[in-house]
């Protein structure tokens, strides 16, 4: 078992300035410390060009490119190193799980990859210049792994395969222009439908109407289904998927038979967070165990978030916060059955060792 941490960290201001801020933080962090030995094995096998990325970005949220500004100024690294690490366009991803339901007036997520990745870092930003202000987890720094807006439409997604990878964003960094410019359901179904997607991926958005839509992406294809549950296939792009399903299966079957008996967020997060339920996954090393159980309950604008399995989750009140009323937790902690280490707190969580 092992004590693990996510900050909490809250910011109001600009883009540019929340972006500074966040270089400073990662400056000397172990997180780009791990993450400069990651890259030795995972190069990139293209170079990241600066006007493409800006142009992709810009489109959708110009300011999340004023964001990457302010990080390439705190960190004093060359433009193409921050879009490296930071920018989320034609970059790779791993395979991973992931489980989401949507209930009455709910999104249930768990997050399931490998410690290696996992930067614990869980952020508020409400922006003084452009887009709506948002909480979830961050993940390479810009993206958003899930996450609700002010608006309370809220995202999530599970991986499907990277086959064929495209010219586009990968799924944090789309996660993170979902919040950042849709106000529901309508508009980022729109978006889904017209940003470039570099792998195959379903993403589940649910607002405060109580719609729900599951979104197969590819960068091929975009389909749109009505559904409460999705794991790791698809639906519709059957011919997406990958040959290996019986866990992804298994896991909507248990969610599927419990969804009618359950009667409220709290029991639909204990089926997701619970180890002895079937949802919970351990499966650490093969980059596919639960890190995190994420609930957002857009009415009410209120965010859960637990680390490891068998835990009571921390509880923020987003609306209290956008009245300008701060988080008092400085960190949430979590206990995970594993001796992987994280990237973002421990030595040598690079690809060298196990």
């Amino acid at each position: 078992m092992k004590q693990v941490y996510s900050d909490i960290i809250q910011f109001r201001g600009t883009h540019y300035e929340f972006g500074y801020m966040q270089g400073e933080e990662f400056k000397d962090s172990l997180t780009v410390k791990n993450r400069e030995d990651q890259w030795k094995i995972r190069q990139p096998r293209f170079t990241v060009e600066e006007g493409e990325v800006k142009r992709a970005i810009t489109q959708f949220a110009p300011g999340v490119w004023e964001e990457l500004l302010g990080m390439q100024e705190a960190l004093k690294w060359p433009m193409e190193r921050v879009l490296q690490e930071f920018g989320g366009y034609r970059l790779d991803y791993v395979r991973s799980g992931c489980s989401i339901m949507t209930g009455d007036d709910y999104l249930i997520r768990n997050y399931d990859y490998h410690p290696k990745t996992y930067e614990g870092r869980y952020v508020l930003y409400e922006p003084t210049d452009q887009g709506y202000s948002s909480i979830g987890p961050s993940q390479r720094g810009t993206g958003r792994m899930d996450a609700m807006n002010e608006k309370g439409l809220v995202i999530g997604y599970n991986f499907m395969n990277r086959k064929n990878p495209g010219d586009g964003f990968i799924c944090c960094m789309i996660g993170r222009l979902i919040v950042e410019s849709c106000a529901n359901v309508e508009e980022a179904v729109a978006m889904l439908k017209e940003i470039p997607h570099r792998h195959s991926f379903t993403y589940v958005v649910y607002d405060q109407s109580g719609s729900t839509y599951i979104v197969e992406t590819s960068p091929r294809n975009v389909e749109v289904r009505t559904a409460n549950a999705c794991t790791n296939h698809f639906e519709i792009m059957k011919n997406e998927n990958r040959h290996h399903l019986i866990d992804s299966k298994r896991r909507l079957g248990i969610i599927q038979e419990q969804e009618g008996s359950l009667t409220s967020a709290y029991e639909a997060y204990r089926l997701f967070n619970d180890s002895n339920q079937g949802v919970f996954s351990d499966l650490y090393s093969s980059w596919a165990g639960t890190i995190h159980t994420s609930a957002y309950l857009p009415k009410d604008l209120k965010a859960w978030i637990a680390l490891g399995g068998n835990q009571e989750p921390t509880i923020i009140d987003f609306a209290k916060w956008l009245q300008g009323e701060d988080v008092a937790l400085d960190r949430i902690m979590g206990v995970i059955d594993t001796d992987i280490p994280f990237v973002h707190m421990d030595e040598g969580a690079n690809w060298f060792r196990n």
